[in-house]
């Protein structure tokens, strides 16, 4: 019978190091194969050249390292990059490259499909599959930022968790995929470089404040009106935004972090004064930013960008009530790889 091998990234500093005096060995050994996992992002036993090679080959036999292999790559015309990464058990999710000219920016994924069910975003019609552990997530900015490195000549200088899934979904994984992210002994990123957007869990965000996670949030908003979200989100049935609204206010009160709302603008759905009206109302309830997104079709007509006159309307009431509002032209979009685009079809 074989025995399954555990993922050697699933264990701590401190059992690593007790599995190495478990074995007689000395344990700063257990320092060493950390630093290699971590801060080497190591894909083998055989990369780590400081150890002895009867200790690599006793970690071989006793444990994998189930890293990412990125399967595919699409690149487009504007300078996006899309991975389709492969996971240890044959899953795909996506991950996306964006670069300007003063940032670098990895979009990654925290699930298999999505758990939740907006009705405009691909990602969930693939449902969810499971969660992504917290070195999977962890590997997606690695490759990231070797593609920035490699095509751009730049180290990545942020992260968006707006990939495949809702973060909040996968709370603890995320949680310690981005401490590793901004840990010394990991990437060293600022946490003031990483945004976490969810759809809104209310428990989760205070959840979040609670935790006094130093990272940005950002909330995919698109109507502050109970119907109209629901209709579009129906999860918003389980989550209205009275709770919704609650969770900010708390957030904002443990935090002082500004929120930032996601916020498309369909024809006939979202488009009228009263929609403005409740958004410029909820925006008041704390401290905040909405970007503007441009809607990216998933291969129906359910859901059509409003036109111009629609979208530039809101952003005149925004900004007359003193909302800094922008409008984000998406990137990637010949490639599939724009927000709401994600859906595996590689």
């Amino acid at each position: 019978m074989t025995v399954k091998k555990k993922d050697i990234r699933a264990l701590t500093k401190d059992q690593l190091r007790d599995f190495f005096e478990i074995q007689g060995d000395k344990p700063f050994r257990g320092n060493q194969v950390y630093e290699w996992l971590w801060r080497k992002s190591a894909h083998s036993f055989e990369d780590m050249t400081n150890i002895s090679k009867a200790t690599r080959q006793m970690l071989e036999d006793n444990f994998v390292i189930n890293h990412i292999e990125v399967d595919t790559i699409q690149r487009s015309t504007d300078g996006t990059v899309k991975n389709a990464v492969r996971l240890f058990d044959g899953l795909i999710v996506e991950s996306v490259l964006i670069p300007t000219k003063t940032r670098t920016t990895a979009c990654v994924s925290s699930q298999v499909g999505c758990s939740l069910d907006c009705t405009f975003c691909a990602t969930a019609r693939l449902k969810r599959m499971r969660n992504l552990n917290p070195d999977e997530i962890f590997d997606q900015v690695v490759a990231i930022d070797k593609e920035s490195r490699l095509y751009y000549n730049r180290p990545l200088s942020n992260i968006v968790f707006m990939g495949m899934g809702e973060p909040l979904m996968n709370y603890n994984n995320v949680i310690k995929a981005i401490d590793k992210i901004t840990s010394p002994e990991g990437l060293g990123m600022s946490p003031k470089r990483i945004t976490l957007s969810t759809s809104g869990v209310p428990k989760m965000i205070k959840k979040l404040a609670d935790d006094e996670v130093k990272f940005h949030l950002a909330v995919s908003l698109h109507s502050a009106i109970d119907e109209v979200r629901t209709s579009i989100m129906p999860f918003n049935k389980t989550f209205p935004l009275t709770d919704l609204k609650e969770s900010l206010e708390y957030w904002y009160s443990k935090t002082k972090r500004k929120i930032t709302y996601e916020y498309i603008v369909w024809q006939g759905i979202n488009d009228t004064q009263k929609d403005i009206d409740a958004l410029v109302k909820f925006c008041k309830a704390v401290p905040c930013k909405v970007n503007i997104i441009e809607y990216n079709p998933i291969d129906d007509s359910e859901f059509q960008q409003a036109p111009n006159e629609a979208i530039n309307k809101y952003i005149y009431h925004l900004e007359k009530n003193r909302i800094v509002v922008n409008l984000r032209r998406s990137r990637g979009k010949d490639i599939d790889a724009a927000c709401g685009q994600l859906a595996n079809k590689s």
